[in-house]
């Protein structure tokens, strides 16, 4: 299944709304959405500052940020669609 990371803070207001505008896009594509607290890692904390939330595709290649303050669903789309030929393309080979 295809994995999203969205880092974020539990009071953040924007955060909540990058949660749910992420939702219509299940109809399309499945995947899990790992919600991480950036408060409670300092590196973390250190790393986004004020800049959350941010959206991190978890790919082959490794992570890529897909967006951040708000959900840009052409992207992530665009990165679920491509992720999910990977899969089925490397799925079918012996």
């Amino acid at each position: 299944m295809l994995q999203l990371t969205l880092y974020g803070r539990a009071y953040c207001h924007l955060c909540g709304d990058m949660r749910v505008a992420l939702e219509p896009l299940r109809r399309e594509f499945p995947f899990v959405v790992q919600e991480v607290d950036v408060d409670a890692d300092p590196d973390l904390e250190a790393r986004f500052g004020e800049r959350v939330p941010v959206l991190v595709g978890m790919g082959p290649e490794g992570p890529h940020e897909l967006c951040h303050y708000f959900l840009d669903a052409v992207a992530v789309r665009m990165w679920l669609a491509a992720q999910a030929c990977v899969r089925t393309s490397t799925s079918g080979r012996t």
